[in-house]
């Protein structure tokens, strides 16, 4: 039997299969290409506690024993995302006050003035891509900022990213790997001679000044983490919120007449359409219980909250876009519990000051095609547009 996940169709909308599973199951044993049997999470409540159950994130003990074929980059293949505590709350630890809400309302001013640029030469009525133009620089542009990235190495950076995401497509993704690993330890080589005050020099200083707590293998680790995943996710996030509301014209119209409305907007927006539709690989060292099911031991886990933040044992209407909905913020776009997105702040207000610059600018923005002409990244874990054509 074939994944669920492998048909093109799925790409393209992923709630009915998310809704069918559902119907059978919130916690449901479906094939997976490449791992066999998968225990597979679409429940609200059922994903909520996946997310705090006894699962391991430790892919490399996962995989340990399993032939492979596979070249990754060791500094992709095992980040913060592939370890638990203590290793994992140690790490953390070091870059949260990065991201804290103190830090984020600080680059706010910065944000805004770059979202400004990246649209000062949109033209009214000109066709635009907004994923090229507006939601995947932008991300890039900020993460590169906080870590030290020269500005003429952004692109590289951008191409590399996007590789790794590709899946099914294992020599790209791990030739990418390499590549983004390979040019960030030479950044870390050069910011410890010449140190720039970024977070990638304060890492190096925490690296350097105790060698304890911060090993070389766990700083190139982290550095991969935070470019890729610190932009990746919030570029799809914008691309799916401004869709949305271009789908729903009567509350694009809504928030440009009442921008305050905006950042509870964005609770609703990522509820609706989540950019990461299935989490980060787990699995269960030990057969475990989740609401009433049970994931058998050594069973692969994917917690999907594309589907849980759908399920309407937890929101009413749930396939409706509600602005005024009172319990958008109880979303799991950000995932839950320990491995919560560290960056979650730093995202939100990405995406909120963004549709700010937008509805401002523009607030008659149209889509330039119909919705079945837009193409989807071919990413499990990742919802997001591959373009996004509008008219200003």
């Amino acid at each position: 039997m074939a994944s669920p996940f492998a048909d093109p169709a799925f790409h393209r909308d992923r709630y009915p299969t998310y809704a069918a599973l559902r119907a059978t199951s919130p916690v449901v044993q479906v094939p997976m290409g490449g791992v066999g049997t998968a225990t597979v999470v679409t429940g609200y409540h059922a994903a909520r506690r996946a997310f705090t159950a006894p699962l391991s994130k430790d892919t490399g003990a996962y995989f340990a024993d399993k032939p492979s074929g596979r070249s990754l980059h060791p500094a992709v293949a095992r980040t913060m995302l592939a370890t638990d505590p203590p290793e994992h709350t140690r790490l953390r630890r070091l870059v949260a006050k990065a991201f804290s809400t103190a830090v984020v309302d600080g680059l706010r001013p910065y944000i805004r003035s770059l979202a400004e640029e990246l649209t000062d030469h949109w033209e009214p009525g000109a066709e635009v891509d907004l994923i090229a133009e507006l939601a995947a620089p932008l991300p890039v542009i900020v993460i590169c900022q906080l870590l030290g990235v020269p500005p003429a190495d952004r692109d590289s950076i951008s191409g590399w990213s996007t590789d790794l995401f590709a899946t099914g497509d294992h020599d790209r993704i791990d030739s990418a790997s390499h590549a983004l690993a390979g040019y960030l330890a030479e950044l870390i080589a050069t910011r410890r001679t010449v140190p720039d005050g970024s977070l990638l020099s304060g890492l190096i200083a925490v690296r350097d000044g105790d060698s304890g707590r911060l090993g070389e293998d766990e700083l190139l680790s982290l550095a991969v983490l935070l470019l890729v995943a610190g932009h990746e996710t919030t570029s799809a996030a914008i691309g799916n919120a401004v869709l949305a509301l271009l789908r729903h014209p009567d509350d694009l119209r809504t928030l440009a007449a009442c921008p305050d409305r905006i950042p509870a907007a964005v609770d609703e927006l990522l509820r609706y359409d989540a950019p990461v539709s299935i989490a980060t690989w787990r699995w269960a060292p030990e057969a475990v219980r989740l609401e009433g099911h049970e994931i058998p031991a050594g069973s692969p886990v994917f917690v999907c909250p594309g589907a849980a933040n759908r399920d309407p044992a937890r929101f009413a209407d749930p396939d409706r876009l509600d602005l005024d909905r009172p319990d958008s913020a109880g979303h799991l776009a950000f995932g839950h519990g320990i491995h919560r997105c560290v960056g979650a702040p730093l995202a939100h207000a990405e995406i909120e000051i963004v549709l700010r610059v937008l509805l401002e600018r523009f607030p008659d923005l149209q889509p330039a095609v119909p919705p079945g002409q837009l193409s989807w990244r071919h990413s499990r874990l990742v919802r997001g547009l591959v373009s996004l054509p509008v008219r200003p």
